[in-house]
């Protein structure tokens, strides 16, 4: 079940939070404000001492909810969700501009936690304080994401059973079982929501987001979102474009690219920056303990993987599944490229640790088997979004086509849309096309960044019309705030309206 459109951006040492509702100091969940009405904030320290065992200093912690329509098309027909939101304020802060509205991507990613992580400072990979001086930083879980009324259909088992699964099933028996373990999911999704199903789609999402803004008391949003956050960023931008301060798009999704198109742009960006991992591995042996040939000691992995796979403590087996979304997980930032070569050496050795701690990372997987429900919120989204995806037979077609074009990759993307395929419910595409009204936006790329390929860039700024692109020269998934260069054009953009100047291009270091 590989559906990236985007992964979740979080700083490097954020452990991943639980999605219990967003709760006061004392315990009593946040009461739900109506349309309309200004947010009623509670405190909530225990957030981030669940997350990460303390809140960040001089940093104070308020949840609030808002009560949105499911269905903003019938906004008064009193069915609607509970949107959970999280208010970071510093001690510090002066000369106030407003908010600053948080969602850093998945489909899935709960904007709740990120708030929290980018509240510790730079340092630790947060905002810079220039951000938190001015800005109070609003974190929200989409929709049926996290805290806000969440959906859940995948069982746990199910769950493991996807990722175990081969991700290139070349035989038409195990072609089949995948179908049939994606068809008793998007059957269960069904079941389980029904009609409801529409409503998680992003541009339901991104009017929550004008609901929130609001809410929060600002006359225009400001908002930075990571990933698919940019995907419901620019949605936001064509639906309100009247109601934008200043908008930063880093790591664009495509929203021209039709749903094959962006599978495809994916495998193509996992193959290159699997191309920049294994250059690195070769010329840092000291780093790097498969150096000699990186890509053959993987794609070995995954083949010895298929026939015997290394056996766990908890009771799994390293199936090529496993050891893919391992290889997957560790791409999105530099720093998993050394993890990835120790856990590829180990699995050869027999021990299967590293490569289940990197592929447990990226699924939100607990110790004990259970999951957040990252992707069964992902497939809802994903695939409300989508009116054109594949048959089974397209897949089986693309499946063979793009394992020629990009040899690691291209198979497992093609494999990862069968879910959609499936789905039950009806779809409700989000917009494509110029936010006119809008003021200048800055869209953010990295050279380097495997799930949303840079590529994706200049197109956004393009659709959008208002857009300015500036780029990382760098790796991994997503800049922001990795270099002074970034966060010096982010922050005086967000800060002053400064648009960064044409062409920028900000070096790796």
């Amino acid at each position: 079940m590989v559906m990236t459109t985007g992964g979740c951006t979080v700083p490097a040492f954020a452990p991943k939070g639980a999605g219990d509702p967003a709760t006061s100091s004392d315990g009593v969940p946040a009461a739900a404000s109506t349309l309309g009405a200004p947010a009623q904030w509670s405190p909530c320290s225990g957030v981030p001492e669940k997350l990460v065992g303390r809140g960040a200093a001089g940093m104070s912690y308020d949840c609030a909810t808002v009560a949105v329509p499911r269905d903003w098309s019938q906004p008064k027909n009193g069915q609607t969700y509970d949107i959970s939101m999280i208010r970071v304020h510093s001690k510090s802060q002066r000369n106030r501009i407003g908010s600053l509205l948080l969602n850093p991507g998945g489909p899935g990613g709960s904007g709740i936690d990120l708030a929290v992580y980018l509240s510790f400072g730079q340092s630790l990979g947060g905002l810079p304080k220039e951000i938190t001086d001015r800005f109070d930083l609003v974190g929200f879980d989409p929709r049926g994401v996290g805290r806000s009324s969440p959906l859940k259909c995948i069982s746990d088992s199910d769950q493991d059973a996807s990722f175990a699964a081969d991700p290139d099933p070349v035989s038409q028996a195990e072609f089949d079982e995948v179908v049939a373990l994606n068809k008793r999911i998007a059957d269960g999704c069904g079941q389980k929501y029904g009609d409801q199903l529409p409503f998680f789609s992003t541009e339901q999402a991104a009017r929550d987001m004008d609901a929130l803004r609001i809410a929060v008391g600002d006359s225009k949003l400001s908002y930075l979102g990571f990933s698919y956050g940019t995907l419901l960023g620019a949605t936001y931008a064509q639906l309100f474009p009247q109601n934008i301060r200043a908008l930063v798009l880093d790591g664009a999704v495509d929203p021209t690219e039709s749903y094959v198109q962006g599978s495809e742009s994916q495998a193509k960006g996992f193959e290159r920056a699997f191309g920049n991992f294994s250059t690195w591995c070769k010329a840092n042996a000291g780093k790097c303990p498969v150096s000699a040939d990186p890509r053959k000691a993987v794609t070995d992995a995954l083949a010895k993987a298929e026939s015997s796979p290394v056996k766990y403590r908890d009771g799994r087996e390293a199936t090529s599944g496993w050891v893919f979304v391992g290889l997957i997980s560790s791409l999105y930032t530099e720093s998993g490229w050394s993890s990835l070569a120790q856990a590829i050496a180990d699995l050869a050795d027999g021990d299967a640790k590293g490569i289940l701690d990197l592929a447990d990372q990226y699924a939100e997987r607990e110790q004990d088997g259970s999951y957040s429900n990252l992707f069964d919120a992902n497939l809802a989204v994903n695939c409300a979004d989508t009116d054109g995806a594949p048959t089974v037979a397209e897949v089986r077609k693309l499946q063979s086509e793009w394992r020629k074009k990009y040899p690691v990759f291209g198979a497992p993307l093609a494999m990862g849309m069968l879910p959609c395929t499936y789905w039950p419910g009806k779809r409700d595409p989000f917009p494509a096309g110029k936010a006119n009204g809008a003021p200048p936006i800055v869209v953010v790329g990295t050279t380097g960044d495997p799930a949303t390929p840079y590529e994706n860039t200049a197109d956004l700024a393009s659709m959008l019309g208002s857009g300015h692109v500036l780029t990382w020269e760098g790796e991994g998934h997503t800049a922001y705030p990795s270099t002074d260069c970034i966060v010096s054009a982010v922050d005086g953009y967000l800060i002053d309206l400064t648009v960064p100047k044409a062409g920028l291009r900000c070096p790796i270091k």
